[in-house]
């Protein structure tokens, strides 16, 4: 099994190219389930999660190409098999997302409830509540979703109980092939949705309130091939703005946007990290020294889960203390026992960490728990004395392209150890 192996103390400065989102491309590449036609999608991040919903694709029987070297993803063809089998989705959770698309232009699904991080239950309940009041029929038998539907799936108003990004995804996309106007009340805002939303338009859908709480959907016949390019990772740049600030460091994160960081933009320069958007890009430096701040996980434009780890990473060498509240996953703090070994000192009670800074980590054996706490450790590595390694790295791999490259080429002192 590969480790990340870290030598603290080296500045980073310099550029580094933020790749496609991958929480904008799974939805997206799902979205080939929609129609007959091909849908290209560019600036395609090359991840294992994105392999895994390529081949969970395949299996429906669409055909797959991702050109890793001009970052593309082409999709096309039709499903034959409408089964999402345990051992694909087990891997990601995003898997559940063609659960409304295969509802929506075949009429049935059956999907293995899903897997991913263990950061929480993240149920599939407002999923499968939205379906049924669009006239699915489900059943859950044996640790699959059974789902059919008679003719076109109906038009409804849905009122989410709680924000769920996965949620808004799946019903936006069966409400484009829906007989009659579905509308989305207490729809998730964050920025991938708004991808996937323009995606669909450009399919052929009719949607309104794009980038609102409030989506009206009015269901079309059928839709149309696109190509496609999927936005940056904000969460990538904001790792990485992360990393260079608790070094000490100015990057420029090529190809990110300002307003895509929501509320991290105000934590990170509270924090004492200016942001300034360019022309290519957006610079991140320290200013002077960083101080704590309080933050707490809300959906977009709030504080992005997502980001939680790594601030708590930063906040780690602020000056003073600070308060980090997650209220989107109830067991995201497994990264705080792997952080205390490097030094860090953090207290977590409930759902909340109190961190208090100190001046410098120790470089440690630390392992991964989880795809953020995994980049988390990473960059405290970065700022550690000494040698830090971190273990079971396939974690990172799901969400974070040649990571260890990128870091190295503006300075980092870190290597892959193949296991």
């Amino acid at each position: 099994m590969d480790r990340i192996r870290i030598r603290g103390g080296r500045r980073l400065e310099g550029r580094i190219a933020v790749g496609g989102a991958k929480n904008a491309a799974l939805p997206l590449m799902a979205t080939g389930l929609l129609t007959h036609e091909a849908v290209v999608l560019t600036n395609a991040p090359a991840l294992s999660d994105i392999a895994t919903m390529g081949g969970l694709l395949a299996q429906h029987g669409l055909r797959v190409e991702h050109d890793t070297a001009s970052r593309r993803i082409s999709l096309d063809g039709a499903a034959t098999d409408f089964e999402a089998p345990y051992d694909l989705v087990r891997k990601m959770r995003a898997s559940v997302l063609v659960l409304g698309p295969l509802l929506a232009r075949y009429g049935q699904a059956r999907v293995s409830l899903p897997g991913g991080c263990a950061i929480g239950t993240r149920p599939v309940d407002l999923h499968l509540k939205g379906l049924e009041q669009m006239g699915a029929v489900i059943e859950l038998e044996a640790g699959y979703i059974n789902a059919r539907v008679d003719g076109r799936l109906k038009g409804a108003r849905i009122l989410f109980t709680q924000v769920s990004v996965g949620a808004t995804e799946n019903l936006l996309m069966a409400a484009t092939l829906a007989e009659g106007t579905t509308e989305l009340i207490n729809a998730a805002r964050e920025p991938e949705i708004t991808d996937l939303a323009q995606c669909l338009v450009s399919m052929g859908a009719r949607i309104e309130g794009i980038g609102t709480d409030r989506l009206v959907v009015q269901g079309v016949d059928s839709l149309h091939g696109t190509t496609h390019p999927i936005l940056p990772d904000r969460i990538e740049a904001g790792t990485f703005a992360c990393a260079g600030a608790i070094t000490g460091g100015e990057l420029l994160l090529e190809g990110m946007r300002l307003d895509l960081f929501g509320a991290c933009t105000h934590s990170l320069r509270e924090a004492g990290v200016e942001l300034l958007q360019e022309a290519d890009g957006v610079r991140a430096r320290r200013l002077n020294g960083l101080h704590g701040v309080d933050v707490m996980t809300e959906p977009f434009p709030g504080f992005a889960t997502d980001m939680q780890a790594q601030f708590m990473a930063l906040m780690a060498v602020a000056e003073g203390a600070s308060m980090i509240t997650e209220t989107i996953f109830e067991n995201r703090f497994m990264h705080v026992p792997e952080l205390t070994r490097m030094g860090a000192r953090i207290n977590a009670h409930g759902s909340s960490a109190i961190v208090r800074g100190i001046g410098k980590l120790s470089g440690a054996p630390v392992m991964a728990t989880d795809l953020r706490a995994s980049v988390s450790l990473i960059i405290a590595g970065l700022a550690a004395e000494g040698e830090t390694v971190v273990n079971r790295v396939y974690h990172l791999d799901r969400g974070y392209e040649r990571v260890e490259r990128k870091l190295a080429a503006v300075g980092a002192e870190i290597d892959r150890i193949a296991g």
